[in-house]
Order: structure tokens, then sequence, then C-alpha cells
């Protein structure tokens, strides 16, 4: 079955040129483009995609409103950012907004694709750079835990760190030699005890708290 990719950007030239790449890659249908965030929100009910890539910098409705609209009414939605901004400002807004995925339009398109796949399997992808200056914003709140943290047992404690290093459930397993259907288990308790949506909220939680390898 094909992965249904929804485009969200201003520029028609960048859409165009995202669509038709697309369109050339087996297992990718592009159903459909939206030229700004209101657009996109309607267009996600309409459509279902398995996955939207979103732009920030858009009119009317930006991409961090948008992608808080579509997780609202949507919350299974995956959405990936795909943006020129890298700074703090843009990037920890989209990722609390609910975005799966953080990545700069200066990637290259083979990887972008494998991106996609990814961010499906349920993997955080976010860019290096991006990743560097989240990590340097919030890390200066390390003495602020929440007390919920510690409702968590040593094996849950692990596995978090291990989210936070953006590694998926078969790194996981692999990493702390148990298995999948374990990390699985463990992964949906964190995120209950927590309060938290998704793994992407996780590894924010973990980061704000300082709960990170050194």
């Amino acid at each position: 079955m094909s992965i249904r990719v929804l485009i969200a950007d201003d520029h028609h030239v960048v859409r165009r040129g995202l669509a038709l790449f697309l369109q050339t890659q087996e297992g990718i249908e592009v159903a459909g483009e939206a030229k700004d965030g209101a657009e996109a929100a309607a267009m996600s009910l309409e459509l279902k995609p398995d996955i939207i890539l979103m732009d920030l910098d858009m009119p009317a409705v930006n991409g961090i409103e948008a992608t808080k609209l579509i997780k609202q009414n949507q919350p299974e939605s995956c959405i990936l950012i795909l943006t020129s901004f890298s700074d703090q400002d843009h990037v920890l807004p989209a990722l609390e907004a609910g975005a799966s995925g953080y990545q700069l339009k200066d990637i290259e398109p083979d990887e972008l694709v494998l991106v996609i796949k990814k961010v499906l399997a349920g993997e955080n992808q976010i860019h290096p750079k991006a990743t560097s200056l989240l990590i340097s914003a919030l890390s200066g709140s390390s003495s602020n835990k929440k007390p919920m943290l510690h409702e968590l047992t040593k094996r849950e404690r692990e596995v978090l760190l291990e989210i936070a290093s953006g590694k998926s459930n078969k790194e996981i397993s692999s990493a702390l030699f148990i298995t999948e259907k374990t990390v699985k288990t463990h992964v949906s308790n964190i995120l209950s005890k927590l309060g938290l949506a998704d793994r992407t909220q996780a590894a924010l939680y973990a980061v704000r708290n300082g709960w990170t390898k050194a």
C-alpha cells in the first residue's frame, strides 16, 4: 500500500518540486498540495493522508498553528516539519504542537524519502542542527525535574534515555537486550505515567528535565 503524502508550503515552486519528486518514488503517492496552514488542516480532514510535510512560514495560518489544529482533530496524524528555520523559536513550538519530525529544506531528496518512512515507523527524525539547538536551549532546566519522572521504573528510565537519543524500538531492543514487544510496553507505560501523547513529546520531556545521556 502506498504512503499518501500531503504537502503544505506557500511557495508553488517548492510544492510542485516536492510533488514531482515524490511521485517518482515507489510506494509514495501525493494525496494533495496545500498553500497555507488553513488549507492543510482542511485537506488533512478530507484526504486523511498518512503523513503531512509541513512548512512553517506560511500566510494566514502558519505551520505551527496548522499542526496544532490537525493534531487536535486527528491525533493520529503524522506531521513532518520541512522548513528553512532551525532556531529554537521554531523547533520547540513545532515539536510541542505535535510534529513527529523536523527537517530542513536542504535535505537530500533520497534522505527525505527515508525520513518519511522512518517517521511513519514511529521514529523521531529531527535534524542534527535542530537537535543541537533544542538540547542547548532546554538543558538549563535540569534542576526543575518533575516528580513524575521518578514514577518510572529503572527499565522505563533506560528506555526513555534511548528515546531521547532518537532510537527506534528495534534499536532500543538491541541496546537493552529486550524484545521489541517489551520495548513497546515500556514506551506505552512511559507515555501513560508522564501524561504524554507520543515519543517526540517523551524525548522533549527527557531533554527539558536534563534526562539525557552524558
